[in-house]
């Protein structure tokens, strides 16, 4: 039965593909061919095929080669774009150039700021883990190990990662003095992690049955081992007390997220929200507090309250199964946007897994190639503090929390967000190319706004508590970069006013300083945008505004910027949207 729905969905997207995206997805195959030579791991995960056994190999020359490609591929864009006379043909090719334009950017100026900082551990785990996994067919699966002996170098041709990750940073280091090291707070969780990413290699190797792993296995450890050994003499003790990021180089990881306010905007427009939402939750909470009998009615009190319910073990996974179910009858009845007939998968995160990604989020699908595949929504439950101890989260695990994450992660938001991209063959170029964080994270907040009327008053307030932390986020990530704030200072904010527990504090402050500087604003960015966009088409349609139609349209046309997205909805759905 599973092949045969595989086999359905493969067919219906080749058959619902216009004419347009067919000649468009011609134009992105010259960047998936590129990331398929740079990058096999990744490009095997969005669905590239014939990869599964390949690696990609550092060497010193590699980031300069990729760019002269990137250069090459765009001036074929460029002569292509001149001939071109569908204006969404154009459109995309716009789109795939200024991807290349900005991972240009972002290249160059990484070569020239930083000293090459490999998670080698982290990275091995992607490639094994992006093989070993449920949705995968299980005749792919052997290639993780093939993938194995090239990482470790046991395959003949190849040279151990770690070496070739030592080596580069010793040829860096010689030839530029100036370069700079990692901070040491993102050296010191690359540590912590290793053994986490270790276990979580063999456990895959284990649960998939792959035969004759355990040499290499045995092999990557003793190497992981000796690297740590590196990075603690050689990377540690040199690492950079400040974690800011140059001011150029903050400036375009903003950019590469899609983030288009400045930092000065962000901070303005989201101080004057977090007060904004801070009384909301207040009116609210004092309506829970009256209806649960609590002592107090202050929101943080009540939302400690309300964590103290906590879902445990077995219990998680039903519960956020049956939290679904309710929110899709809701969006059935109220017409909110049309929903799949097939069922959204949510699972737990293993430890390995939430080392690397240690937040609620959305495992996505092959974009790519699909049979069938889909977008998992993933809980973790567990981080490392401060020296490595272990930290419980108790954000995610409690009834009036799970209305608002389900609609984030799962539906409307990103399940339906990615699968519906596949299902309606949006363009290569605008499920791949365009995407970035302001237009992925800002519809799952905005899917949490309107879903927000149709919940109780607790999971209305874990709502607002979530959209609090958005706006939190849009000014603690540049106030820590521009040194207004100490992540002492954010961490405050995030556990008394935010009211995260330590665990999620502690992964938000790390967002902001290494992990990913500039993604956590993404958030607020997009959401904005997006209501932006609502109203201006509500004032033009008036009554005959029809939020269905209206969540449909957005969705069909794939990880639109969202200037693109406006005038789209402008040109297109506004004269037709009644």
């Amino acid at each position: 039965m599973k092949s045969l729905i595989a086999l359905f969905l493969a067919a219906a997207a080749v058959a619902q593909q216009p004419a347009w995206v067919a000649k468009s997805n011609k134009n992105a195959q010259l960047l998936i061919d590129l990331d398929a030579k740079y990058s096999p791991e990744g490009a095997a995960a969005s669905g590239v095929q014939g990869l599964d056994d390949q690696i990609s190999v550092i060497s010193a020359d590699r980031p300069a080669k990729m760019r002269a490609d990137l250069r090459g591929v765009r001036a074929e864009l460029e002569k292509r774009r001149t001939a071109e006379t569908d204006t969404l043909v154009r459109q995309d090719i716009d789109i795939l150039i200024d991807s290349i334009d900005k991972d240009i950017r972002a290249s160059e100026a990484e070569e020239q700021t930083f000293l090459p900082d490999r998670d080698v551990a982290g990275y091995i785990f992607f490639g094994v883990k992006s093989l070993l996994d449920e949705q995968v067919s299980p005749e792919r699966r052997p290639a993780a190990l093939a993938r194995l002996k090239k990482y470790t170098g046991l395959e003949s041709g190849y040279k151990p990662t770690v070496e070739l990750a030592e080596t580069l940073f010793r040829e860096k280091r010689a030839a530029n003095p100036q370069l700079l090291y990692p901070s040491k707070a993102e050296v010191e969780k690359e540590l912590s992690n290793t053994n986490t990413y270790i276990t979580g290699i063999g456990l895959l190797f284990e649960k998939y049955k792959i035969a004759g792993y355990q040499p290499a296995y045995a092999k990557l450890k003793e190497q992981l081992a000796s690297y740590d050994d590196f990075v603690r003499r050689e990377v540690l003790p040199h690492a950079r007390a400040d974690f800011r990021l140059p001011p150029r180089i903050y400036s375009i990881a903003l950019e590469q997220y899609g983030v288009d306010y400045t930092p000065a905007q962000l901070e303005q427009m989201a101080h004057q929200s977090f007060t904004e939402i801070q009384k909301q939750m207040q009116e609210v909470a004092a309506r829970v507090a009256k209806e649960k009998h609590l002592p107090s009615s202050d929101y943080r009190d009540v939302i400690h309250e309300l964590k103290k319910d906590q879902l445990t073990g077995d219990d998680i996974l039903p519960h956020y199964q049956k939290r679904l179910a309710e929110i899709e009858q809701i969006i059935r009845a109220n017409r909110l946007i049309t929903l799949p007939e097939r069922p959204a998968i949510i699972r737990i995160a293993t430890a390995a897994e939430t080392a690397q990604q240690p937040a609620p989020h959305m495992q996505i699908p092959p974009l790519l190639n699909n049979h069938g595949q889909r977008g998992a929504f993933v809980l973790p439950l567990e981080t490392k503090g401060e020296g490595g101890g272990a930290l419980k989260y108790d954000d995610f695990t409690f009834a009036a929390a799970s209305w608002t994450l389900t609609a984030h992660e799962a539906r409307p938001g990103h399940e339906l967000q990615f699968d519906s991209m596949i299902e309606r063959g949006v363009s290569l170029a605008r499920a791949m190319f365009a995407f970035n964080s302001v237009n992925a994270e800002g519809w799952g907040l905005y899917s949490e706004w309107f879903m927000l009327p149709y919940m109780p008053d607790d999971g209305k307030l874990i709502s607002l508590q979530l959209r609090l932390l958005r706006a939190a986020r849009a000014y603690l990530d540049p106030e820590l970069q521009e040194g207004k704030v100490t992540p002492e200072q954010a961490m405050a904010v995030l556990q008394n006013d935010v009211v995260c527990s330590k665990a999620f504090a502690t992964e938000e402050v790390e967002r902001f300083t290494f992990r990913s500087p500039g993604q956590a604003v993404s958030y607020f960015d997009g959401y904005t945008r997006l209501l932006e966009i609502r109203k201006a088409a509500e004032q033009a349609l008036g009554p005959k505004f029809n939020q269905q139609k209206f969540h449909d349209f957005i969705l069909s046309q794939g990880l639109l910027p969202p200037a693109l997205l406006r005038k789209a909805v402008m040109e297109q759905f506004v004269p037709h949207g009644a």
